[in-house]
């Protein structure tokens, strides 16, 4: 099949026009930056709308095209279930934003330490930083995959691709600091917008339309759901968990929540933002088969499904189009690269550095920001190196975030949690997930089990037979393992139960501790400039009450008193999200319909 065209002198104009472009806006959007506070946090005065472009641009990777193309183009439109995982729990963001801007930290570690003490919020620090580190390695392996395909592999390598992201989102990430990110988080959301739909008129043209498309793949690829994607019920669950859970503890869940000059910029922000995503996600999914109509049709193969979204842009798009899909691509990575960089810097600084050095001026923890930020960036490009499929590296991240995010979310919803529930409830939840991961490589007569009940079974016969060293000695040790919903499940039920059983078997919390944590919770943020001294107005009385806020006191009977003024922010915003919701799967399903 010939080529649209190479990467030719139209294409380097329009990418070095992006290039420049939002490089220099954002480094002029840098001149703002006069403290810590302005770096790390914008000042907590972003309106609404730059709101909702930094939660999509932060929320939006490189790797999230890859790897939804790739998926339904090896198994169909179903799986767009990898990504919708979080379409499910994006009316309860709804609900959450507001817990970071009253926590008033510049950290989730932070929060972490004003809920249960130091020495967890250092471990959280750490996993936060191994985070974004290893978000970043995967964001750009996507990105480099993308470009090195769409380019016809003769001008770069995936790698190559890599380094010049790195170069590219440094530039005034540095300077700029979280007010850049999210201004050219905005602008380059645009430019994603146009990446997620780009490809798919011109693929239409060439595989005869949507009954062409219908007529090239088997009847299962069209089905929104469908057990032959690798997705039945309790994969979708357990997906849709893993996201409920990890958003509240992934690191930069603060900055996109608590950054806003109002709750409400937070919380639109946050919920609109990713349901634009969501959005998005139908057209990467239709881009999936169009490439496996366009295989099928011309006779050609792919060894790498995660090649399918370069294999698009390198046979559909002519001169100046390449261009553009390369600028997107890079848009698409620069927008979160920067967000992540500025909260490495943030956790480093206000986690790692402030408490040895309590007298460092502002200035210098702003440059302490700066070059922890910069300097653990190179840690994300050496992942990307190790990265080979970004699915899995993507699941991954998210998986260690909703295993953290155990006594994290635990901690806000019950205030009996404690330090040493939450210390067994993160130790348990990843010893559980990585054995029974292992197991699952664990082999017989060269096969490895297809369940995890399976694997169990397998164990158990081995040691009647006397050969459970040797079988035990079969697995493979990994950093990332290949996502499976039956390890993931008993690593989320093991960490509950131990959060549960061992707060209830120890001492408490100090009292006045848990009383100025969820005091800060009760209270209204929308009000900043109070006099000196005055206690911010319960949020109950403008109803702006939380309702998720400590669940197990809905059994009493203070709970339910005024209930529709109280919580009338969360009510109203909910429903309206569940709203959208029901839209977007309702638009997928009829377009799955269209030439059938």
């Amino acid at each position: 099949m010939d080529t649209a065209g190479g990467f030719g002198t139209l294409d380097w104009i329009v990418l070095l026009g992006y290039f420049l472009g939002v490089t220099g806006f954002g480094l002029w959007i840098a001149r703002r930056i006069r403290s810590s506070g302005s770096y790390f946090l914008g000042d907590r005065q972003l309106p609404w709308w730059v709101m909702v472009g930094q939660s999509f641009g932060t929320g939006t990777n490189a790797e999230n095209p890859v790897a939804q193309t790739g998926a339904s183009f090896n198994a169909g439109f179903a799986t767009i279930w990898y990504q919708w995982k979080n379409i499910l729990i994006t009316p309860f963001y709804w609900l959450m934003a507001p817990w970071y801007r009253r926590s008033e930290r510049t950290t989730i570690g932070e929060i972490v330490e004003d809920r249960y003490g130091s020495a967890l919020a250092m471990v959280y620090t750490f996993f936060a930083i191994a985070f974004l580190v290893f978000n970043q390695g995967a964001m750009l392996k996507g990105a480099g995959k993308i470009i090195s395909v769409a380019t016809g592999g003769q001008i770069i390598s995936p790698d190559g691709v890599v380094l010049l992201m790195t170069v590219a989102f440094i530039l005034y990430s540095f300077f700029g600091g979280l007010i850049a990110a999210a201004y050219t988080d905005f602008i380059q959301g645009l430019l994603i917008i146009v990446l997620s739909f780009l490809l798919i008129p011109l693929g239409l043209r060439v595989i005869g339309g949507f009954s062409g498309l219908h007529e090239s793949l088997p009847p299962h690829f069209f089905d929104l759901y469908s057990e032959a994607s690798g997705l039945d019920l309790f994969t979708i669950v357990m997906l849709t968990l893993n996201g409920l859970v990890g958003i509240t503890a992934m690191p930069h869940t603060l900055s996109m929540n608590a950054t806003g000059s109002s709750e409400r910029a937070g919380r639109v922000g946050q919920t609109y933002g990713s349901l634009v995503k969501r959005f998005c996600t139908i057209g990467w999914a239709l881009t999936g088969l169009i490439v496996a109509a366009m295989v099928l049709k011309f006779g050609t193969e792919l060894d790498d499904p995660e090649a399918a979204f370069g294999f698009a842009s390198l046979h559909l798009l002519g001169p100046g189009l390449t261009g553009l899909m390369v600028a997107c691509v890079m848009a698409a990575n620069m927008s979160t690269c920067s967000n992540f960089m500025v909260n490495t810097g943030a956790l480093f600084t206000r986690n790692v550095y402030a408490p040895r050095f309590p007298n460092s001026g502002d200035r210098r923890l702003l440059w302490v920001g700066r070059f922890s930020g910069l300097s653990l960036t190179g840690l994300g490009v050496l992942f990307a190196f190790y990265v080979d499929q970004v699915l899995q590296a993507f699941l991954f991240t998210e998986t260690i975030a909703a295993l953290m995010g155990i006594m994290f979310l635990g901690g806000i919803l019950w205030k009996r949690a404690n330090r040493q529930g939450a210390w067994a409830a993160t130790i348990l939840a990843f010893v559980t997930y990585y054995f029974m991961n292992y197991l699952m490589t664990c082999q017989v007569d060269g096969q490895t089990a297809d369940t995890l009940r399976q694997s169990f079974g397998w164990l158990r016969q081995s040691s009647v037979d006397g050969a459970l060293g040797a079988y035990v000695a079969s697995g493979e040790l990994m950093l990332v393992y290949k996502w499976m919903p039956g390890p993931f499940g008993c690593a989320m039920l093991s960490g509950l139960a131990g959060l549960i059983l061992v707060s209830l078997c120890t001492a408490p919390e100090d009292a006045g501790r848990l009383e100025r944590f969820f005091d800060n919770m009760r209270r209204s943020t929308d009000h900043e400039t109070l006099p000196e001294g005055e206690s911010k107005p319960l949020a109950a009385d403008e109803g702006k009450d939380l309702v998720l806020l400590d669940l197990p006191s809905w059994l009493t009977a203070e709970r339910w008193h005024g209930f529709f003024h109280r919580y009338r922010e969360d009510l109203v915003g909910f429903t309206l999200a569940w709203g959208m919701v029901f839209g977007l799967v309702g638009i997928a399903w009829l377009l799955m319909r269209i030439g059938g």
